[in-house]
């Protein structure tokens, strides 16, 4: 690294220290959802409904469906309260930073004494998360909360809800976010410096990869919950598990790589341990096969399994039909109603619905939203194996390289949630005609809770 990156990063981590990333990280993150939300409802597709989003007592979860689409009044308070989250979020976080920036001037010598203000902000703002008060957003703190117990510990015999695999999964892509948190409050304490990420010794070098390995661990155990399930006779979710279990061995081996980095010093010194060495090194050729499984692995699975798409399955073969003349936009689509606005099933619509080779038959956005997507979504998974891997930059976690890619990861993720959800819809309406239900019932005033409608693992190119 030549001598002005050196003081690149290092102003850059002056003005922007570790801590006020994981803030801004997080409300990129609520944005994200705000939008996704507001961008189904805008472009037609029933993202309430495929979520199953309502009220009522969200601790009991209901499979009922609704008689009509909610109204669009209460879709549209959904995401304008999540709004509100973000904006005040946001003007609390520029407050804090603002406060430090302008106490701290740049200076280093200032940095570390006033690191208790991002500390400070830190504590009030899991307070006021925690806040049993009827202030500040109690309903969606607590749905937040209760959403977060229910993936981490459901009830013995629940089933895995749609709402609760999205919910994880976005988690996932905050995998080194939580990582980022606990080394902030590492940064945070006595004797540690903002200006550089503490050393791990023994083993605690082991604790960071662990705490990112959660979110993959909530959804490897709903994938094996599905698998035990006994309405289960897909072999798709143990399937899906093994793509979680792959996503392990590069955090860890990443982090075993610290030990060769330790050795090196030990016998060599430190400019030894700065030379190239992975290449010629078993455990990082390992590391490497493990990162490239689980880029492809996940790349493939969101391709064919989470979108519906079929350009990478197997036995896919082009079909004969024509290319439509015109963008393959279909109507409005909600759950319950008839695809096209046609009264004949599923099946029989998709059978005459003319698709280029490597999409589907059903298709709520304009055609070149899908391979940019899929080619989007192939980058930014590789980049993303990458940034699981502590060891590629524990020297650098200011680095202004590494904070984009965390950014380009929650843009994947936000790419990612309506074509998943898009799919979803159209899976729930294929099943509710092949099952005769022509409308839903629900005594209950619909409302929004992440809760309901299981995940309809049988749909899928595994099945036996």
């Amino acid at each position: 690294m030549s001598e002005p990156d050196v003081d690149l990063e290092f102003g850059y981590s002056l003005s922007f220290p570790l801590p006020f990333r994981v803030f801004t990280l997080t409300a990129l993150g609520i944005l994200a959802w705000a939008t996704n939300l507001h961008g189904l409802e805008y472009l037609g597709v029933d993202a309430v409904a495929a979520l199953d989003l309502r009220v009522g007592d969200y601790h009991s979860p209901s499979q009922r469906f609704w008689t009509d689409s909610p109204r669009k009044a209460d879709v549209t308070a959904l995401y304008r309260n999540i709004y509100r989250i973000f904006i005040t979020y946001s003007v609390w976080c520029l407050v804090s930073w603002t406060m430090f920036r302008s106490l701290s001037q740049g200076n280093p010598a200032l940095i570390d004494i006033f690191g208790y203000i991002p500390a400070l902000f830190a504590l009030v703002t899991v307070l006021i998360l925690f806040l049993p008060f009827d202030v500040l957003f109690k309903p969606e703190r607590d749905k937040f909360i209760h959403a977060i117990r229910r993936c981490i510990s459901p009830p013995p015999g629940a089933p895995v809800y749609f709402a609760d695999v999205v919910f994880a999964d976005v988690f996932t892509s905050f995998a080194k976010v939580l990582g980022d948190v606990f080394i902030s409050l590492r940064m945070l304490l006595p004797g540690n410096s903002l200006l550089e990420p503490p050393h791990d010794h023994g083993w605690t070098r082991w604790i960071m990869p662990t705490i990112m390995s959660i979110p993959y661990l909530v959804r490897f155990r709903q994938c094996v919950i599905e698998w035990l399930s006994e309405d289960n006779t897909s072999r798709r979710p143990l399937a899906n598990a093994v793509k979680y279990a792959t996503a392990f061995p590069v955090m860890y081996l990443s982090a075993a790589q610290r030990l060769v980095v330790s050795d090196l010093i030990n016998e060599k010194g430190k400019q030894a341990a700065d030379e190239a060495w992975h290449g010629e090194h078993p455990l990082f050729r390992l590391w490497l096969l493990f990162a490239a499984l689980n880029s492809l692995y996940s790349f493939w699975w969101d391709v064919t399994n989470d979108w519906g798409l079929e350009m990478l399955k197997p036995g896919s073969k082009p079909s004969g039909r024509p290319l439509p003349p015109r963008r393959l936009v279909l109507p409005h689509l909600h759950s319950g109603t008839a695809l096209l606005g046609s009264h004949h099933p599923v099946e029989e619509v998709e059978e005459h619905v003319a698709y280029p080779f490597g999409l589907r038959p059903t298709l709520l956005y304009p055609l070149p939203v899908y391979p940019l997507l899929v080619f989007l979504n192939l980058i930014l998974r590789l980049t993303w194996s990458i940034k699981l891997s502590s060891h590629l930059h524990s020297k650098s976690e200011g680095s202004i390289a590494i904070f984009l890619i965390e950014v380009a990861e929650i843009f994947r993720r936000w790419m990612w949630v309506f074509v998943r959800v898009e799919w979803e819809v159209i899976k729930k309406a294929r099943e509710a005609r092949i099952t005769g239900r022509n409308s839903f019932s629900d005594t209950d005033e619909p409302d929004f809770e992440m809760i309901t409608t299981p995940t309809m693992e049988h749909d899928s190119i595994i099945d036996p």
